[in-house]
């Protein structure tokens, strides 16, 4: 393991640390568009906005941190662990949020998080069997509609004549099928490539 493989100050990990110190933020804002206190009532109208913005600005460090830390190449122990959990801690902060706003249906909400965890578990089997499966186009198209409509659920007005909770319901449900049928694809593949690797391995001690 090279010395900076344990490093924790560093551009990227300040980037995560950033996006996980935004969390409650977005919460809290989203908690008080319903529940204002006094001291909050003069500016309840832009609660909505804060926690979009705060939510999109957290979502582009969660881009610049792995681009910078390929581009310099920074791979540390502790950024490789922080990252997805920063990561998931975002979004299932803000959809657990949106569910209680009764922005989004509970059961999307589940089916979202459950996904997130399934993915994580088999990512998991993957790196201890060594076997590489790539995320697929759909799963990335899962992530996009995704970080596009919890926005648009956040801010739930309308902008630019574009009547956004309607959008982000409909990308939100988008979202959801996607994510049941990419984390379908990934099983298929991971399967495939298993069994592969298990043939590979008897061919192996048979010759």
């Amino acid at each position: 393991m090279e010395k900076n493989d344990l490093e924790i100050d560093n551009l990227p990990n300040r980037l995560t640390f950033f996006r996980m110190l935004m969390i409650p933020i977005v919460v809290l804002a989203l908690h008080f568009t319903e529940n204002t206190p006094p001291w909050l009532i003069d500016y309840h109208d832009y609660l909505g906005h804060i926690a979009c913005w705060i939510f999109v600005a957290a979502s582009i460090t969660d881009f610049l941190d792995g681009y910078i830390a390929r581009k310099r190449n920074i791979v540390t122990v502790f950024g490789s662990f922080l990252d997805p959990i920063a990561d998931k801690f975002l979004v299932v902060s803000g959809l657990i949020m949106l569910s209680v706003l009764n922005r989004v249906h509970p059961v999307v909400v589940i089916i979202l998080v459950l996904r997130e965890m399934y993915m994580t578990s088999l990512r998991l089997l993957a790196l201890t069997e060594d076997v590489d499966v790539p995320v697929s186009w759909m799963g990335k198209w899962k992530t996009a509609t995704q970080m596009i409509a919890m926005p648009m659920l956040m801010l739930h007005d309308e902008l630019f004549g574009i009547d956004l909770p309607f959008v982000g319901t409909i990308l939100i449900y988008l979202s959801a099928l996607l994510s049941m049928w990419s984390a379908l694809m990934y099983s298929v593949s991971m399967i495939k490539k298993l069994q592969e690797k298990r043939a590979e391995k008897k061919r192996l001690k048979k010759s």
